[in-house]
Order: C-alpha cells, then sequence, then structure tokens
C-alpha cells in the first residue's frame, strides 16, 4: 500500500498496521504539523537514524514500529560539518514506517 495512503487515510492505515499503529500515527502527524521543526517533537523518542549518516530519523509509533523521514527543503540546512541541521527542519518526507526487526 502507498505511504501516502497509510498517512492519509485511517481505514487504510488500519487494515494494514492495525487500529493502535494506526491511532499512533495519526497522533504523530499531528504532532509533526504543529511543530515548528523537528527538533520540538518529544513524543516518540525522534531520533537519527543509525547509520544514516545522519540524513533521516525515526520517530517510534507503537512497540516496534518506526517512522522514517528525511529534511524535504529545496536545500536542506547544514551544519558546518555538513550534515543535516535538524534544529532548522521544517519540512519533512516520510519515507516508511517499519518495523525495528526489518519487517
Amino acid at each position: 500500500m502507498l505511504l501516502r495512503t497509510l498517512c492519509e487515510n485511517d481505514a487504510d492505515a488500519i487494515r494494514e498496521l492495525g487500529s493502535t499503529v494506526a491511532e499512533a500515527l495519526k497522533h504523530r502527524l499531528a504532532d509533526m504539523r504543529a511543530a515548528k521543526s523537528v527538533m520540538d517533537l518529544v513524543a516518540g523518542q525522534p531520533r537519527q537514524l543509525s547509520g544514516s549518516d545522519h540524513q533521516q530519523m525515526v520517530i517510534n509509533l507503537y512497540d516496534d514500529y518506526l517512522m522514517v523521514f528525511t529534511a524535504n527543503h529545496n536545500k536542506n540546512p547544514e551544519t558546518e560539518t555538513g550534515k543535516v541541521d535538524w534544529r532548522r527542519v521544517s519540512r519533512i518526507k516520510i519515507i516508511g514506517i517499519e518495523r525495528e526487526n526489518g519487517s
């Protein structure tokens, strides 16, 4: 199923992910819309994805389900060392919903 469909349609999200994960997804998406930057997010323990060279972040949804996202500016804000400056990221692109164990 398309990721956009899961994020925009509650019935499809419930069918694909189950009601608890779909509800958590809905809440995390609302949190993301309300945040001024990624660093304003608290729920779901947002963190940089290890092994992604700090270009991606993950946020917990429920149990072992994670949402993976990346900065999505025309030119992503960077630190002096060339890594994404997540404090200045205000636009993201969700690139996956997956289980922590890789399924």
